[in-house]
C-alpha cells in the first residue's frame, strides 16, 4: 500500500505498467536485480520511486551528459527537487557546492568516468549509500570494451562504497550481453524480470537501395516528406549528419536539426529540449542522440546508414511510438555501405605500432609523476578511444597505476601479445555481430520481427496488422493524408521531372 502511495504522490501515477512494481518489490527488499523491459515501458520509475522510500542516497550511473539533464528537469518539473546530475555542466563552484550539499539529496545522476574521482568517492564513502543503479546498462558491453572502460571499473566502486543493493536495467540485451552485465557488476545473488523485447506499434520496413548514394537520398527526400512527424534520421557519421540536415533544408524540409557527439554540450542539450519540446521536427543524428529521451509521439525512424548490430538498431527504433501509436521503423540498405561500416568496426582499436609506440612513450618520460596524456595523443596519432583502451588494460596489468608508469622488469613481449590478442578478439565479436545483423536485414523471406525475437529466445505469438516489409505492411497509416504511395517505389529525379512536365 506504501508504494502505491508514492506512486500517487511523486509521480501523480495510479497504476504500474508491467514490470515495474516487481523490480521495485524486489529492490525494497534489498535484492539485486537486472532488468529488461521494453522502450517506452517507464524503466526509470524502477528506481526513482524506490529512491524516495530508501533510507539513503541513490546513485544513478548514466551514459549521456544529455540524458541525465533531462532526467533531473523531469523529476524537478514534477516537485522532487532532492536530485542533481554530477557532470561537465556544472562550473567548478557549483560542483564544490554540490558535493558539499550532496546529503540532501536522494538521486545522483553520474557518468562512469566522473565516479572515478577520488573527491566524489570520498564524499560518497562518508554516506548511506541505499542503491545504486546501472541505467542503459547494456553499455556496459556495447561500449565499456572500447570507448568508456570506466564501465568496466563500476564493480570496484560498488564495493568501494559497501555493496549498496544494485540495479541494472536496460530495454535491449540478448543472453550474451545480459551475462556480459552479469559478469562485469559481479552479480551473485540476483533476480531477474526480462521482458519481450517486442514492440508491436513499430512497423518495421528494409527498404533495398541500389549502390549510389544518390539513390537513397532521393528515396530519403521523399520519405520525410511523405511521412508524418517527428522523426529522427540516424547516419553512421558527424559529417553525414549536417549533410542531410543541409540537404533535406535545401528540399524545403523546415523544423530539422543535426546532431553529434562533436557538438559542445550546450548546443547538443538545446537541440535536444527543441525536440522534446517540439519546435524541431526531425533531427539527423549519429547514434549519440535519443537514448532515454522522453518524447512519446516520435513517429518515424529512419536508418540512413544502418547500426552495426541488433541491439543497436532496437535500441534505436525503440525511440519511436512511446505513445503506444502506430509508428515506422525504415532502413535505407545499400551493399555498398557495407565497406564503410566494416571500417567503423575496428577505428576505435589501435594497431600493433600504436601499441608500441605507447609503451616507448612511457619508457622514454618515465621521469614524470603523471603521464602527459595530450602530448601522448600527439606523438602517437593516437585518438582519445584508442588510448582509453590501452590505459585501461595496461592498469589491468599494473603497467599504469594511478596514472603513473611503472615500468615492469620482465619486458614487454607478453603485455603486448596480450593486447593484440584483446583487439583481436573484440573485433572478431563486432564482426560476427555485424555479419548476423546484414544478414537478416537481407533475407526478404521470413518476417522480420519473429527473426529478431528468436534472437531473443522469444517466439511472435500475436503478428500485429503492420508487422514488417516481408509479411506486408500498409504505408499509406504513416503518411499524411496529403500524401500517396504506390509499392514504396521511388522514382528518380529524372522521372520525376519528365512527369511533371508530360514528357
Amino acid at each position: 500500500m506504501e508504494v502505491k502511495k508514492i506512486l500517487y504522490e511523486k509521480f501523480k501515477l495510479t497504476s504500474f505498467r508491467p514490470g515495474q512494481e516487481e523490480v521495485i518489490n524486489d529492490l525494497l527488499g534489498n535484492g539485486d536485480v537486472l532488468a529488461m523491459l521494453p522502450t517506452g515501458s517507464g524503466k526509470s520509475l524502477c528506481y526513482q520511486l524506490p529512491a524516495f522510500m530508501l533510507n539513503g542516497l541513490t546513485i544513478v550511473v548514466s551514459p549521456l551528459l544529455s540524458l541525465m539533464e533531462d532526467q533531473v528537469q523531469h523529476l524537478k518539473s514534477q516537485g522532487m527537487k532532492e536530485v542533481v546530475a554530477l557532470n561537465s555542466f556544472l562550473s567548478n563552484e557549483e560542483r564544490e557546492f554540490a558535493l558539499k550539499e550532496l546529503h540532501k539529496q536522494k538521486i545522483i545522476y553520474v557518468s562512469p568516468e566522473i565516479l572515478q574521482s577520488k573527491s566524489l568517492r570520498k564524499r560518497l564513502k562518508q554516506m548511506t549509500i541505499a542503491l545504486f543503479v546501472v541505467d542503459e546498462a547494456h553499455c556496459i558491453s556495447q561500449w565499456g570494451h572500447e570507448f568508456r572502460t570506466d564501465y568496466l571499473k563500476l564493480n570496484e566502486v560498488r564495493n568501494e562504497l559497501g555493496n549498496p543493493t544494485c540495479l541494472a536495467i536496460t530495454a535491449t540485451a540478448t543472453k550474451e550481453v545480459q551475462q556480459d552485465i552479469i559478469n562485469k557488476l559481479n552479480l551473485v545473488r540476483f533476480k531477474t524480470h526480462i521482458f519481450s523485447v517486442d514492440r508491436p506499434n513499430i512497423g518495421i520496413v528494409v527498404k533495398e537501395c541500389g549502390p549510389l548514394v544518390s539513390e537513397k537520398i532521393t528515396q530519403l527526400v521523399y520519405l520525410v516528406k511523405n511521412l508524418q512527424g517527428p522523426g529522427i534520421i540516424y547516419a553512421s557519421s558527424r559529417k553525414w549528419t549536417e549533410d542531410l540536415a543541409s540537404i533535406l533544408n535545401k528540399e524545403g524540409v523546415n523544423g530539422i536539426s543535426y546532431y553529434h557527439g562533436g557538438m559542445n554540450n550546450d548546443d547538443r542539450l538545446l537541440i535536444q529540449q527543441q525536440f522534446i519540446n517540439n519546435e524541431l521536427q526531425l533531427i539527423c543524428c549519429t547514434s549519440a542522440f535519443g537514448m532515454g529521451i522522453n518524447k512519446p509521439n516520435i513517429r518515424y525512424v529512419i536508418h540512413f546508414h544502418s547500426p552495426l548490430q541488433l541491439e543497436s538498431y532496437l535500441q534505436e527504433i525503440g525511440r519511436a511510438g512511446r505513445d503506444r501509436r502506430g509508428s515506422i521503423a525504415i532502413t535505407l540498405h545499400s551493399e555498398g555501405d557495407i565497406p564503410l561500416q566494416m571500417n567503423l568496426l575496428t577505428h576505435e582499436f589501435p594497431n600493433n605500432e600504436q601499441i608500441n609506440a605507447v609503451l616507448e612513450f612511457l619508457q622514454c618520460n618515465k621521469g614524470f609523476r603523471r603521464i602527459n596524456e595530450s602530448e601522448l595523443l600527439k606523438q602517437t596519432g593516437m585518438t582519445d578511444v584508442m588510448w582509453r583502451f590501452i590505459r585501461f588494460h595496461l592498469e589491468e596489468h599494473g603497467v599504469i597505476v594511478n596514472r603513473k608508469y611503472h615500468q615492469r622488469a620482465d619486458g614487454y613481449d607478453h603485455l603486448i601479445k596480450s593486447l593484440e590478442d584483446k583487439i583481436t578478439d573484440r573485433i572478431n565479436d563486432k564482426q560476427r555481430k555485424f555479419r548476423r545483423f546484414q544478414q537478416w536485414l537481407s533475407d526478404h523471406t521470413q518476417c522480420r520481427r519473429a527473426t529478431i525475437l528468436a534472437q531473443f529466445d522469444e517466439s511472435l505469438i500475436d503478428k500485429p496488422e503492420n508487422c514488417c516489409d516481408v509479411c506486408g505492411i500498409d504505408l499509406n497509416q504513416y503518411f499524411t493524408t496529403e500524401s500517396t504511395i504506390k509499392n514504396f517505389e521511388f522514382q528518380s529525379w529524372q522521372n520525376e521531372l519528365k512527369k511533371i512536365f508530360h514528357q
